[in-house]
C-alpha cells in the first residue's frame, strides 16, 4: 500500500484542495490550492521556484506569472508553512522530473501566503547529512516530518486498523481495562503512582491487563481485545521500551489451537500471506537443542548440535570439566563454501560470547579428513568420524561451546550462530520465518532465594497432561515442568506470547503455594482475583501481541524506536521533553513523599 500518495476527503472545509504528492497530468489547466512546508527554493536570475512539501509529497511552485512583490519569496525560510494558490500547468519536457510523483508538473502560482515562519531549525528534515540520533530524539517533530517516520506512521496506523478487523471479524469485543491498578509481584518491576488521597498507598501502571482480562473472561465476555498502553520498568534494550503497545487478546473455552489458528490469521493480514500459509510449530525443548534460543531466527541454517557423547573420548579438559559437571558442550558446523576463517576472525569470537559467560570459542577446520588448528591435536578418530557423521559434514569450520551450565552453552552457541547469519551475510532481510513455540517451562528454581518463580506468570495452566504432577508438589516433578504457554516467534523476536489460564481455585491455590506465597500474601495480592475463580470460572487463554515490535518487523528495521511516534533512550528518558523531570516541592508534599538526594 502507497501511504504518501494521496490525502483525498469528502469533507468540506480544509484549507487546501489537494496534497502536495497528489498532483498529475489529470490536473492540468485547475486552479489548485497547496498547504505545506518550504522544502527547497531557488531564484535562478528572476526565475523563481519553490518546493512545497507535505506527508503526500512534493510539488514544483514556480513564479513566472506571479503578479505579487517578488521580495516575498525570498523571505520565506526553509520549513516555513505557506499557502499557494494556482494553475496546474505541464512542466517543460527538458524540465521534467522522473524521480519526483509530482514531476510532470508544476503550479503556476497567482496567490502565495506564509502561514508561520519556521526560525533557523536545528537540521532539516529532508537533508543530506543525517543528524545524529539524540538529535533527532530531542527534536523528533522535526525528524517526524519526514518520508521514513510517516511510512512507519501510517504503517502503524495500518497494522491497527487491519488487527482491529481480523478481531471483529472473528466476534471480537474491545474492551479498555484500567491503568492506575494494583502493584502485584513477580514480573519486571513496576511503575508505581503515589495516591493523593490515601496517603503511603500507591497504584501501578499496568505490566498487562492479564488479572483484568481474565475478570472479563470470568464476566461473561467470552472474546475480548485491546489495543493497550503497558509499562514495565526494566532494562532497556533496542527492541524494548518501558511503555509499550499491546495487542491483548483472551477468550473463553479456546484450546492452543484455536490462539495459534487466530494468531495465523492477524499474521495473514498484516504481512500480506495467502490463505496456504500456516505458522510452523516448534517445541521449546527442540528451539534450545537447535538454537540455543526461545526465539530462534530460523532465516537461515547453522543448526547447533549437541556433541556431549561425541567428544567424551576428546581428552579436552574443558569438555571434559563441562560434562562432568553435569554441563553439555554443543557444536556448529560451518563448511568451507560458506567461509574459510581467519586466525583473526577466529580469535575474535571470544568477544563475541564473553558478555553471556563464554570464555571462549574452540575450534578446529577440516581439509579432505585432515585436521589442523585450534584444538584438532585433541581430536581422535573415534572422535573426528563421530562429530563428521553428526554433522554430515565435508570440509570446514567445527566450532565449539562447552561450560558447567546448560544456559550458558546454549547462549554462547545462540550468539555464534547470529553472528555468523549477519557477517556472513546468510540472512534473507525480505524473508519473515514464524514459529509457533509451545511446552515451555512452567517453573525455574532460584537456588539463591531457595524457591520456585513462574516462568510466564501465576496464572499459566501446567501442562494438562502433567497436572496431577503439579498438584502432588513434588519438587523433582515441578522443576522439569511443561506449561501450556506458547510464543509467537519472528526472525529471532518474540512477537507474541500467552498461555492457557489456571481456571480451578485448588490449582491456583497450589500455584501460589508452589510460588512460595503465604495465604496472608496471596490475599493481600491476588484477593479479589482468587474469590473472582470460586464463582464460576470458564476454561480460557489468551495471547499479547507486541504491537511496537510487531511494526518493527513489518517495517524491516532493527530499531524498536522506528516504530513509535515519540519513543524515550535507552536510558528511559524523552530527550524532547526532558522527562522523568523533578516534581515541585508542593507535589513531594502532597503525594506525602520524602524525596532522597
Amino acid at each position: 500500500m502507497n501511504y504518501h500518495n494521496s490525502a483525498s476527503t469528502n469533507l468540506k472545509g480544509l484549507m487546501k484542495t489537494h496534497s502536495c504528492g497528489q498532483l498529475n497530468i489529470d490536473q492540468v489547466g485547475q486552479t489548485v490550492t497547496l498547504c505545506g512546508w518550504v522544502n527547497k527554493s531557488r531564484d535562478l536570475g528572476g526565475l523563481h521556484f519553490i518546493d512545497i512539501r507535505d506527508k503526500f509529497g512534493v510539488t514544483q511552485l514556480s513564479f513566472d506569472e506571479f503578479k505579487g512583490e517578488a521580495s516575498v519569496l525570498k523571505s520565506f525560510s526553509l520549513e516555513s508553512v505557506i499557502m499557494a494558490t494556482g494553475v496546474v500547468r505541464k512542466r517543460p519536457d527538458s524540465a521534467l522530473n522522473k524521480n519526483m510523483a509530482t514531476g510532470e508538473v508544476e503550479v503556476s502560482v497567482s496567490e502565495i501566503k506564509e502561514l508561520s515562519h519556521a526560525a533557523e531549525v536545528p537540521f532539516l528534515p529532508h537533508g543530506k547529512v543525517s543528524a545524529t540520533e539524540d538529535l533527532r530524539l530531542k527534536y523528533r517533530y522535526l525528524d517526524l516530518r519526514g518520508e521514513y517516520l510517516q511510512r512507519m506512521i501510517s504503517l502503524r496506523s495500518e497494522a491497527m486498523k487491519e488487527t482491529r478487523m481480523a478481531l471483529y471479524e472473528e466476534g471480537f469485543t474491545e474492551v479498555e481495562t484500567p491503568i492506575l491498578y494494583k502493584t502485584t509481584p513477580e514480573g519486571a518491576r513496576d511503575y508505581v503512582v503515589p495516591s493523593r488521597v490515601h496517603p503511603g498507598k500507591v497504584y501501578a501502571l499496568p505490566q498487562s491487563p492479564q488479572t483484568l482480562k481474565q475478570l472479563l473472561m470470568i464476566g461473561n465476555t467470552d472474546k475480548y481485545f485491546q489495543i493497550c498502553k503497558c509499562f514495565r520498568d526494566e532494562d532497556l534494550r533496542a527492541d524494548r521500551q518501558p511503555e509499550f503497545t499491546q495487542i491483548d487478546i483472551e477468550v473463553s473455552f479456546a484450546t492452543q489451537e484455536y490462539l495459534k489458528n487466530l494468531a495465523t490469521k492477524i499474521v495473514r493480514r498484516l504481512f500480506k500471506k495467502d490463505d496456504s500459509f500456516e505458522i510452523e510449530v516448534m517445541g521449546y525443548p527442540e528451539a534450545m537443542r537447535l538454537y540455543g534460543s526461545d526465539k530462534p531466527d530460523a532465516r537461515f541454517g547453522l543448526e547447533h548440535m549437541v556433541v556431549d557423547a561425541e567428544v567424551k573420548s576428546a581428552g579436552f579438559k574443558v569438555f571434559d570439566e563441562a560434562l562432568s559437571n553435569g554441563g553439555m558442550v554443543k557444536s556448529i558446523f560451518v563448511d568451507k563454501a560458506t567461509k574459510e576463517f581467519s586466525r583473526k576472525e577466529l580469535d575474535a569470537l571470544a568477544e563475541v560470547v564473553k558478555p553471556h559467560g563464554g570464555k571462549g570459542v574452540a575450534w578446529f577446520k577440516v581439509n579432505s579428513d585432515e585436521r589442523t588448528g585450534g584444538i584438532s591435536k585433541f581430536i581422535n578418530d573415534e572422535t573426528y568420524n563421530a562429530l563428521k557423521a553428526k554433522a554430515n559434514s565435508s570440509d570446514g569450520t567445527f566450532f565449539f561451546f562447552a561450560d558447567a551450565k546448560a544456559s550458558v552453552v546454549h547462549a554462547c552457541a545462540d550468539v555464534t550462530r547470529r553472528h555468523f547469519g549477519k557477517t556472513l551475510d546468510l540472512i534473507n532481510k525480505d524473508d519473515y520465518k514464524f514459529l509457533w513455540v509451545n511446552d515451555f517451562p512452567l517453573l525455574e528454581y532460584d537456588d539463591e532465594d531457595g524457591r520456585f518463580y513462574a516462568c510466564h506468570h501465576p496464572f499459566t495452566m501446567p501442562k494438562i497432561d502433567c497436572l496431577d504432577d503439579f498438584m502432588s508438589g513434588d519438587k523433582e516433578k515441578l522443576a522439569n515442568m511443561p506449561a501450556e504457554a506458547y510464543d509467537l516467534v519472528c526472525n529471532g523476536y518474540e512477537m507474541g506470547g500467552g498461555s492457557l489460564r489456571i481456571f480451578d481455585t485448588n490449582v491456583q491455590s497450589q500455584m501460589f503455594k508452589t510460588l512460595g506465597f503465604t495465604e496472608e500474601e496471596t490475599q493481600a495480592k491476588f484477593g479479589f482475583f482468587v474469590e473472582a475463580l470460586k464463582y464460576g470460572t470458564p476454561p480460557h487463554a489468551g495471547i499479547a501481541f507486541g504491537m511496537d515490535r510487531t511494526v518493527m518487523l513489518m517495517a524491516k528495521t532493527d530499531n524498536i524506536r522506528d516504530a513509535i511516534a515519540f519513543p524515550k533512550t535507552n536510558a528511559a528518558t524523552d530527550l524532547m521533553c526532558q522527562a522523568p523531570s523533578v516534581a515541585t516541592p508542593d507535589q513531594y508534599e502532597e503525594l506525602h513523599i520524602q524525596s532522597k538526594k
